[in-house]
């Protein structure tokens, strides 16, 4: 599960996208409000429950760092729900820190660490990295040391590569608010949240697999059909 906001014209959605595990990608939620705001983003997963996504075998959820996301995945479903930070989020906030002359070396060791073929040893290079980076750039290194465990949560469930480099990231999510923001453009008149919401339009697309004999199966907790979102 991966959870964004999408601004259209002066509206500000926020959008749940689930992964199930054949790799379809089905938006289930789009709820007004901020991704920043934490009652938002609970009411929104709570909406999602209360429609049939079922938790009992664990869930995976891809989040861009937000604090207010991952206290709202927490309330509501608490240790079953694992995090997995966007490395990709991480690897730029790491480098708004760092003089431009240090961004691109410092970015290649991060990338070194986060695709460690063992999530232990790509933790324990992270947190050297951010000990050498302590005297000189300690706003760097607290960045990276921010929520670091929860960049290894995909690495650390033995999938295969290919379907790891996705789930790493939320470039799934944002691929698709980028595909909408492009196909409602024309739109010059939004009146309400009730119209955003009856013009996003429903995509299913395909992500990695990885069943068969060139991959491990892929991590539980598919969700079921969700019905329509009641919220207007």
């Amino acid at each position: 599960m991966m959870i964004d906001g999408l601004h259209i014209a002066e509206h500000l959605m926020v959008v749940a996208l689930a992964i199930t595990t054949d790799g379809t990608k089905v938006p289930v939620g789009l709820y007004e409000g901020d991704t920043e705001n934490t009652t938002v983003v609970t009411a929104l997963l709570a909406e999602l429950v209360d429609r049939g996504l079922d938790a009992s075998d664990g869930l995976l959820f891809v989040l861009d760092g937000s604090k207010a996301l991952s206290k709202a995945v927490r309330k509501v479903f608490g240790a079953k729900a694992l995090v997995q930070r966007c490395t990709v989020h991480k690897r730029r906030n790491v480098a708004d820190h760092l003089p431009e002359r240090e961004r691109e070396l410092i970015d290649r060791k991060l990338v070194r660490a986060f695709t460690h073929p063992d999530p232990e040893l790509g933790l324990r290079a992270a947190r050297e990295l951010a000990s050498g980076l302590q005297r000189t750039h300690p706003s760097a290194a607290a960045s990276i040391r921010e929520g670091l465990e929860e960049m290894f949560t995909v690495r650390g469930l033995g999938v295969c590569e290919a379907l790891e480099r996705t789930l790493s990231t939320t470039n799934p999510i944002e691929s698709m608010i980028s595909i909408t923001r492009t196909t409602q453009r024309n739109v010059k008149n939004w009146k309400d949240a009730a119209m955003v919401r009856r013009r996003h339009a429903r995509r299913r697309e395909q992500v990695p697999s990885c069943q068969g004999p060139q991959g491990h199966a892929a991590p539980r907790g598919r969700p079921r059909p969700t019905r329509p979102s009641r919220q207007a």
